[in-house]
């Protein structure tokens, strides 16, 4: 599958106590990058009747990100089978190239009406396959 980059730098607000970028924040780029990419590859009508739900996040913290730093995030599908398709993010520090944080998160497609758990189409495999 095709990625997906993000650019951000790091600001105040992003920090702990450590004055490292907060676990927690890391989290919200990691669903914020998910759904920008759906958002911008996904046609209207068909973002309107689906939605997607988080099942499960697996992050490893590798290497710390402080004030100021620019992160590179790169965003892929690698697997999906089902209703669960499984996204890799990937967020590196842009100058040095060292790698901050990798994650795998499933998601599950719902049906934005009955909120089942609906099978991922060739077409929505395809949304994500093209530039």
């Amino acid at each position: 599958m095709v990625p997906f980059e993000k650019i951000v730098k790091v600001s105040q607000n992003d920090l702990d106590n450590l004055d490292h970028v907060n676990n927690v924040r890391y989290v919200q780029w990691i669903q914020d990058i998910s759904k920008e990419h759906w958002e911008t590859k996904a046609p209207k009508a068909t973002r309107n009747n689906m939605v997607w739900v988080v099942k499960q996040h697996l992050v490893d913290y590798k290497n710390a990100a402080k004030l100021g730093d620019v992160i590179l995030m790169r965003t892929h599908i690698s697997n999906t089978e089902g209703a669960i398709s499984t996204r890799v993010v990937e967020m590196y520090n842009n100058q040095t190239k060292t790698l901050l944080v990798h994650s795998r998160t499933e998601w599950c497609l719902l049906n934005a009406t009955s909120l089942r758990p609906m099978r991922i189409s060739e077409e929505i495999q395809n949304v994500f396959a093209s530039k």
